[in-house]
């Protein structure tokens, strides 16, 4: 029987949470629970990679703790537990939240138990439709493997929960280790990939090295610099990660999954993506269909998404009426689940009315999901084209696209294929010439 390692959990606690049970709860899921008096202490166990999870109290200054992990790269579950539930939702509104939250005194086992036990959190995918079952098949029959796993998808689409999913079914003995490649300096990456090797205080291993018989998820693997392409696959051919070197003891190794928006061919002709290291990250590839191609399913999200909702703010679960229905079959969501996840959080809070409206239905900004946008045709009109430069056809595309995503950068990129780089310096040259641009939310 393979042996599971038990979670290491990571408790601050400035005053006495052990009698409201969650040591004695965390250690029933088969935790092992490590209790810190102050934030600072928990990062120092977190940079020597001593934790798996953190539980912190809400009266604590839990956005600030989580900007702090974000600051330095740490990727791990952060809970936060507490007896107020107002407090909660004051911390839940604004940015840098945790991922979940426990009310204290814990009352039901189950859900608790669920966040804490490690491999056998119930990650789940819905998959209503065919393509979207084919592709989970697919990756649950990859899971025993040791074979690398490529996931591609536009932004949203639940690439890393894929990942998570795979990983919950391969048995493996070891933890889930999450390391972000986009947007993070060269020199970071490096030392978060494979370590810093000095005698100061601030010496940490890398990630690379510390997931033996885990998982290893690089997310945004196509924003690598290429000098670490060349470290990495390096790596990939010397260390035990499985299904990579000559000497990897599958017992003992290191599973790789990686996840990018986008790897063409494209970007391997322009020398943006080496592609030997290409062919060795995607012996398996998994390609993630967007929301707009999975109809079926937005009905089982959304009623997922309202029922976690209201459980958290104490309201009642509350059906779609038929105009809000309509609106999220017809709208495209270019930010795919998460931005439905996200437009029914809204709805949730704003509706004041025994069914959600369409009127609760609204971007980040408030404008509402206009259903105007709802159906772009599937023609384009070529003749309204005619008599205009690519310059002023592309520019008119670009802002179009991104007032329907309500200003949302990245919405908007997905929807045009494009990075979002790409798009923001062609929207600074339509500022510099004096086009209003729709503001970023």
């Amino acid at each position: 029987m393979t042996h599971v390692k038990p979670v290491r959990v990571i408790l601050i606690a400035a005053r006495n949470a052990t009698s409201c049970g969650v040591d004695a709860l965390a250690r029933k899921a088969g935790a092992l629970v490590t209790r810190v008096a102050s934030e600072a202490t928990a990062v120092e166990y977190l940079r020597r990679a001593e934790g798996d999870l953190v539980m912190i109290e809400v009266d604590l200054d839990v956005p600030a703790f989580v900007a702090r992990l974000r600051a330095e790269r740490i990727a791990v579950p952060v809970i936060a537990c507490g007896s107020d539930r107002a407090d909660a939702r004051v911390m839940l509104a604004g940015r840098n939240t945790p991922d979940d939250y426990v009310q204290l005194p814990v009352q039901h086992e189950p859900v608790t138990t669920a966040n804490l036990s490690g491999e056998a959190t119930p990650w789940f995918i819905v998959a209503g439709c065919d393509a979207m079952r084919g592709v989970v098949q697919y990756g649950l029959s990859m899971a025993a493997t040791t074979a690398p796993i490529l996931i591609q998808g536009e932004t949203g689409t639940g690439k890393e929960l894929m990942a998570r999913l795979i990983h919950a079914g391969s048995n493996r003995p070891g933890h889930f280790l999450t390391i972000e490649c986009q947007g993070v300096a060269p020199e970071i990456l490096e030392i978060e990939l494979f370590g810093r090797k000095s005698g100061d205080h601030s010496q940490r291993p890398g990630r690379l090295g510390e997931a033996s018989g885990g998982t290893i998820f690089l997310r945004g693997v196509e924003t690598l610099p290429p000098a670490l392409q060349a470290r990495l696959l390096d790596a990939l051919q010397t260390s035990a990660i499985c299904g990579m070197g000559t000497h990897a003891d599958a017992s003992t190794a290191a599973r790789l999954i990686t996840s990018a928006n986008d790897i063409t061919a494209a970007l391997v002709e322009r020398g943006q993506f080496r592609a030997d290291l290409l062919a060795r990250l995607s012996l398996a590839k998994i390609n993630l269909p967007p929301l707009r191609e999975r109809n079926a399913d937005i009905d089982a999200l959304s009623w997922c998404f309202a029922q976690r909702f209201a459980a958290l703010y104490d309201l009642p679960v509350r059906p779609y009426d038929d105009e809000a229905a309509a609106i999220l079959h017809s709208y495209p969501w270019p930010g795919n689940v998460r931005e439905l996840e996200e437009t029914v959080h809204r709805a949730t809070l704003l509706s004041r009315t025994p069914r959600i409206g369409a009127d609760a239905l609204v971007h980040a900004n408030g404008a509402r999901l206009d259903r105007a946008h709802c159906k772009p045709s599937d023609e384009i009109l070529v003749d309204r084209l005619v008599g205009h430069t690519v310059a002023e056809v592309e520019r008119e595309l670009i802002l179009q696209t991104l007032e329907s995503c309500g200003g949302n950068r990245t919405s908007a990129s997905s929807v045009l294929g494009i990075s979002v780089r790409t798009l923001r310096n062609k929207l600074k040259t339509f500022v510099q010439a004096g086009i209003s641009v729709s503001p970023s939310h």
